[in-house]
């Protein structure tokens, strides 16, 4: 029973977002220990996507559940922070952790475009 004054429950399509972004952020950290085990200059750059991805999603899921005015244009910037982890994690198409973090990035990209469309 709510409250009068009190937020709203969150449409299916915001919890959804909220849940991919924080598992996205989740795979993003454990990808970035993985990765930092690796060395080298090429993880370098993917440890960047990473690291960028991993914060814009925390920050994203945070924007969605206090209901920021600005949690459509974090959407839209986490959206493409996403796409570009799950591009640099494609990179090492050998290594099963850098893939199931690009599907985690891609499946947050995609819910974080639909949040974007949409008026919050």
């Amino acid at each position: 029973m709510t409250q009068p004054g009190t937020m709203t429950a969150m449409s299916k399509e915001m919890q959804a977002c909220v849940d991919a972004c924080m598992s996205c952020h989740v795979v993003c950290e454990e990808t970035m220990s993985s990765c930092m085990q690796m060395g080298g200059q090429p993880q370098m750059q993917i440890m960047r996507a990473l690291m960028d991805c991993a914060e814009t999603t925390r920050m994203c899921a945070d924007m969605m559940m206090r209901r920021s005015p600005m949690s459509a244009e974090m959407c839209a910037m986490c959206a493409k922070a996403c796409e570009m982890c799950a591009e640099a994690c494609m990179s090492m198409p050998d290594d099963p952790q850098m893939m199931r973090c690009a599907e985690a990035c891609r499946r947050c990209a995609e819910s974080c475009r639909t949040m974007a469309g949409a008026t919050m």
